[in-house]
């Protein structure tokens, strides 16, 4: 009997600071659910990183643990390909041939440059201006499917789209369109601390990190911002209650409990007893995690024999795509 291909998946993350709950919940606990049914590989985006100037020591220490971090959150490095970006020189090989086939104005629309040109007014770089492109080319050498990715991320899945179905015009069927992949529960979560906007690691105060000890994580859940509901408390309210559904959220995504359930459960109750209930929901899920990911962090041998390996994997795939684009746009090949 003939086995049957499986759909590829492609995702990463930068490791410009340690991974939190929102890369967790919205991404990582999604990829490793997946892993059985795709061919997934997964990396580290140490080459987007860098568009941010960067400590060179504390950036290769991040990247080792985000890889003992993805990890210990059940990315099996049997079941998937992990590797360092920059460890595959194709990425940066491919990102410069499709940079010839991206207009100037699509970069001009892209949101997110926007948004950190605001936040490093002494730093708006052309590796800022053309990540895009770079994070087309990141998708595009492995023939990707399906791209998992959050609302905010959806427009770069969608310039990339277009460079490949523009490139596919011109030489052929090149490179496969990806189609991204949204998840329908957690795939936003939000800062403890500003409610209205994603978790992030450069608000750390309303960040919860994966290595976060218990105390920590029952802080910042103490401190995490509400309302001043004087009636009932718990229910969701996105508009009205943005950082009590928030909570409801990640309580939800944890226990499995719809919205109305823990309206239920919280009934006339305060925030008093809501909040540390989602707190120890966070740490029975998240103990375990930096247990492993700090035993991994410490088996240096280990980890370097994952992201070799990952980074041969990757590459065997990345090169074929590499040289069918280079042959196609009329360079000599060794």
């Amino acid at each position: 009997m003939e086995e049957v291909k499986k759909k590829r998946m492609l995702s990463g993350i930068q490791p410009s600071g340690d991974l939190h709950l929102g890369n967790y919940l919205g991404a990582i606990v999604n990829w490793a659910e997946r892993t059985e049914e795709y061919d997934c590989f997964y990396f580290m985006a140490d080459l987007h990183t860098i568009t941010v100037r960067q400590d060179p020591a504390e950036l290769r220490k991040r990247s080792l643990n985000q890889l003992a971090q993805y990890i210990a959150c059940g990315l099996d490095p049997e079941k998937n390909v992990l590797f360092l970006q920059s460890m595959v020189p194709a990425h940066s090989q491919l990102s410069w041939v499709l940079n010839c086939y991206t207009m100037f104005g699509e970069l001009q629309r892209m949101t997110q440059f926007k948004d950190k040109s605001e936040k490093h007014r002494d730093n708006i770089n052309a590796g800022l201006f053309t990540y895009p492109v770079l994070m087309a080319a990141d998708i595009l050498l492995y023939q990707a499917d399906f791209v998992p990715v959050g609302e905010d991320q959806k427009q770069h899945v969608e310039i990339t789209r277009d460079i490949a179905e523009r490139f596919n015009g011109i030489y052929g069927d090149v490179f496969k369109v990806p189609t991204p992949l949204i998840a329908k529960t957690g795939a936003r979560i939000y800062g403890l601390s500003t409610p209205e906007d994603k978790m992030s690691k450069s608000v750390p105060d309303g960040c919860v990190f994966l290595m976060d000890e218990p105390d920590v994580i029952r802080k910042k859940f103490k401190r995490a911002v509400t309302d001043s509901d004087t009636g009932r408390c718990v229910y969701y309210d996105r508009e009205k209650k943005p950082g009590v559904a928030n909570l409801m959220n990640i309580y939800s995504t944890l226990t499995g409990k719809t919205y109305e359930e823990i309206e239920k459960e919280f009934e006339g109750k305060g925030y008093g007893d809501f909040k540390p209930a989602v707190a120890e929901a966070v740490v029975e899920k998240l103990t375990p995690i930096r247990e492993e990911a700090s035993r991994l962090i410490k088996d240096k041998a280990y980890l370097s024999d994952v992201y070799k390996q990952g980074a041969e994997r990757a590459s065997y795939v990345a090169n074929r795509t590499l040289s069918k684009v280079y042959k196609k746009v009329g360079f000599l090949q060794i």
